[in-house]
């Protein structure tokens, strides 16, 4: 028996080409935003990273209250369509305004036209839009093996996009004269793009009636709940507590990478280096994407493959310290390629497990709360990001490092080796340590077996 198919090839590459538009803004804001306003607009490090964290008090009642609100909603479009397309309008737009400090204003009032623009993106629109792209996973198919497809192509669209911004922004952004409005210009030419490629990606999927995805049963016989039961909902799933977690570290791990633009202009005294190493992590990433769906098939299930896939990074991220401290460039490079390898599988195939997570819930609770439940990617990756985001900024003013100075002390070019080398290796065992208890699938098979429950399939 194999499992009823939902979608066509052009449906699974047009929701992937959505993650594009959440890339011109994350690769984009997570990667730059810091040294931006450190060395060409002139801000403490330490005073920014503080504005980030406390804009992510605000985003942790966005991500639930967006997720319950995409469960509520009945469209023409569907549930998490509309979120998806009107929500990533005011992401472009602020955007630009976190690129578009104005330099006329006081000091003071530059901290708040940023911290106003950041909040409102990461806060409210980012969030909007990404809980309802991730949701879509759960509400265009019921088929297994085309949610870890949907991934595996999102993903590589989105580490493409990330490999290109990582690799051209430094470039580009000299070429358009190096200050702050050639910063300004390139934003809004990656929000442009965003914005159509985002549009495309709402259009070329179709969600499933709630009558199919909820077994037979119309959403008018769904009991209703609120906010405060959806959260109550989501922190009894231990596993979407464990996912939160991975997904945190993994954002955590990313600003740390993202970070390397500053060791390699002060440690490694090029800093041309950024997109060198940009394509060392993402290029192994969409390989082993590519093979993710093939390989779940082979060992049937994600967890193996997830867990496996680790190790090898971890060992990988072990690796790259080592070379770091030898000095070697080439060898940095090669085992900063064999950690992605590792890391793809994880990446790929994520949404899936999320899916696996929500059905757990409706499994036990008997209610369908896909909206919520993908409430931990935009939670994941504002917390993580931000807070990594953050972290960046505060250790480099505890080090002594000031943007706009010729030269940076000992002890800031030590920083630099400490948040590039060692935090991206602890934050990898840590995920590690989580995907070793994160078999969901298992536990949905013995749920359904003990309830008598069939598979979706087609004979």
């Amino acid at each position: 028996m194999e499992e009823k198919k939902y979608l066509k090839w052009y449906n699974k590459i047009g929701y992937g080409s959505g993650d594009i538009a959440g890339n011109v803004v994350y690769a984009f804001l997570t990667s730059f935003v810091m040294i931006y306003l450190t060395d060409t607009i002139g801000l403490a490090s330490g005073m920014v990273g503080t504005l980030i964290a406390v804009s992510k008090l605000f985003d942790g009642f966005t991500d639930i209250f967006f997720g319950s609100m995409i469960d509520k909603t009945h469209s023409k479009l569907g549930k998490a369509r509309p979120w998806m397309l009107y929500g990533y309008i005011g992401c472009a737009v602020t955007l630009v305004c976190c690129f578009a400090v104005p330099a006329g204003l006081g000091k003071t009032a530059q901290y708040a036209w940023f911290f106003i623009a950041y909040t409102l993106l990461n806060g409210v629109f980012y969030t909007a839009n990404n809980i309802a792209y991730s949701a879509l996973t759960s509400l265009v198919t019921k088929n297994s093996k085309e949610r870890v497809q949907m991934g595996s192509y999102r993903f590589i669209f989105a580490f493409s996009t990330s490999l290109l911004i990582q690799t051209i922004t430094v470039g580009f952004v000299d070429r358009c004269g190096g200050d702050a409005a050639a910063w300004r210009l390139v934003a809004i030419i990656y929000a442009v793009i965003g914005l159509l490629v985002n549009t495309i990606s709402v259009f070329s999927v179709k969600e499933l009636s709630e009558e199919k995805l909820n077994d037979g049963k119309k959403a008018d016989e769904e009991e209703k709940y609120g906010l405060l039961q959806a959260f109550s909902l989501l922190v009894k799933n231990k596993f979407y507590l464990m996912i939160c977690g991975a997904y945190i570290l993994q954002q955590l791990y990313s600003a740390m990478i993202g970070a390397g633009i500053f060791y390699m202009t002060w440690v490694l005294k090029n800093k041309n280096l950024f997109g060198q190493f940009a394509w060392a992590v993402n290029i192994p990433l969409i390989i082993a994407l590519i093979f993710t769906p093939a390989l779940v098939g082979k060992w049937k299930g994600m967890y193996k493959l997830n867990l496996r896939g680790y190790i090898i990074a971890v060992i990988g991220r072990a690796l790259v310290v080592v070379a770091g401290y030898l000095g070697s460039v080439p060898l940095m490079l090669a085992f900063t390629a064999l950690a992605a390898l590792g890391q793809g599988p994880w990446q790929g195939d994520m949404n899936a497990v999320i899916a696996s997570c929500s059905e757990y819930t409706y499994l036990t609770q008997g209610k369908r709360v896909d909206g919520t439940m993908y409430s931990c990617t935009s939670l994941g990756i504002k917390i993580g990001g931000g807070i990594g985001t953050a972290v960046v900024g505060w250790l480099l003013e505890l080090s002594g490092y000031v943007g706009t100075n010729p030269a940076q002390p000992q002890s800031a070019l030590n920083m630099m080796q400490f948040i590039y080398l060692w935090l991206p290796l602890i934050f990898d065992i840590l995920i590690l340590l989580i995907l070793s208890r994160l078999n969901v699938e298992g536990a949905n098979e013995k749920i359904k077996k003990e309830k008598g429950i069939e598979a979706d399939v087609v004979s």
